[in-house]
């Protein structure tokens, strides 16, 4: 194989736009449209009260259109801080928050802060495919930990793939592309395996807020020595119907911080400023109409799993489900490029093949798909199991 001559050269292509163009030239009946459940995305503009208030600050605040801190809006960053330590435990200090353009670039940036060149990072499989290819554009060697029964990883089987190059381990739960959320005493054994490694724990929580449980997702944030371990990432833009405006957060050691300013002053300078102050506002006046989304989330995970237990006689497994995802595996025997690709030339159907999230060959992807179910509503859902229901390749 012939080494890449660029950064970019060196990984795929955006698989959600690669899906996209599956759609070139296809015509949908409008009794049948399209149900496009390939991206991670709410799917609606934020609520109207956010929009008024944000209308206000394009028009009154001058600093919604100024470059602002690299790491975020003091106000942000200290409410960021106050909620995590909420909801979490433990004492967060806003110097220990930075807030960024999207959690991919809290990704990045985290990577940055960690790895040099030929460095290796652990990340679980089915993985975030944003994930690997930062690090492969980054020049980080991914070593991939098949996750066992349910998709949850064990820290047991990545503990065989610490090695001296190792930088550190990727945990995101609820997941991404799986939807499985990842037991407390699961989260706590990596981070003690990260510790003893004297690696990091980096901690997407992407979508906590539509986490299925009532109490903290796990208790790192009350450890006092966390800052030597655990970096965290989160995002506004799923919580607040934000994705378009691009802001995220970065939680972990302030000196872990001054070396993420670097990276991100270099390719933003800062988060967008309108976002900022959307996810500002958002945190101090949502509270309620946020609980709404979760529930009606938490409904629409319930749909999926009901639907998919009546496809079961058909062969259709649903493996995990959660937060806004999917993973199931079909019962044709096609491979999965060509299945997601069929599902939307013959049932209006645009998922993702399960091989855009595993590595090249790992049979884990070949027969599996991504439905990305947060993207309808109950009634969408129902269509869906009905069009899969009467599916034939």
């Amino acid at each position: 194989m012939t080494e890449p001559r660029t950064r970019t050269g060196a990984t795929f292509a955006p698989p959600v736009m690669e899906a996209r163009r599956w759609l070139e030239g296809l015509t949908f009946a409008p009794g049948r449209p399209l149900l496009n459940l390939s991206q991670a995305a709410p799917a609606a503009a934020p609520p109207e009260a956010m929009r008024r208030a944000m209308a206000e600050a394009v028009l009154s605040d001058p600093g919604a259109h100024l470059y602002g801190p690299v790491l975020g809006m003091p106000e942000l960053r200290a409410e960021l801080a106050a909620r995590t330590a909420a909801i979490y435990g433990g004492a967060v200090a806003p110097e220990q928050v930075a807030i960024t353009a999207g959690a991919n670039q809290a990704y990045a940036a985290a990577i940055a802060t960690l790895c040099g060149e030929g460095d290796e990072v652990i990340l679980p499989v089915p993985w975030y495919f944003n994930h690997r290819m930062w690090n492969d554009m980054a020049g980080v060697v991914t070593r991939p930990l098949p996750c066992g029964a349910g998709l949850i990883p064990d820290p047991e089987a990545a503990r065989a793939l610490i090695g001296p190059r190792s930088r550190a381990i990727v945990l995101v739960t609820p997941n991404n592309p799986c939807g499985v959320e990842y037991p407390p005493e699961v989260i706590a054994a990596f981070r003690d395996l990260a510790r003893a490694a004297g690696i990091a724990l980096i901690l997407d929580e992407t979508y906590r807020d539509f986490h299925s449980g009532t109490g903290a997702p796990h208790d790192l944030f009350a450890d006092p020595d966390r800052d030597e371990v655990l970096v965290h990432l989160y995002s506004f833009s799923k919580a607040y119907r934000l994705t378009g405006h691009r802001v995220g957060a970065m939680v972990a050691a302030p000196a872990r911080l001054a070396e993420a300013e670097k990276f991100l002053d270099t390719v933003a300078i800062c988060a967008p400023q309108l976002g900022q102050r959307a996810a500002l506002w958002g945190m101090r006046h949502l509270d309620q109409w946020l609980a709404g989304e979760r529930d009606e989330m938490l409904a629409r995970g319930r749909a999926i799993r009901e639907g998919f237990a009546t496809l079961a006689p058909q062969g259709w497994r649903l493996v995990g489900a959660g937060a806004y995802f999917a993973w199931v595996e079909y019962p044709f025997d096609l491979p999965a490029p060509q299945m997601a690709q069929r599902l939307v030339a013959k049932a209006g159907v645009l998922v993702l093949p399960g091989t855009m999230f595993t590595p090249e060959g790992d049979p884990r992807g070949a027969r599996a798909l991504r439905i990305a179910y947060a993207n309808a509503d109950r009634d969408g859902i129902a269509e869906l199991i009905e069009r899969l229901s009467g599916f034939t390749i």
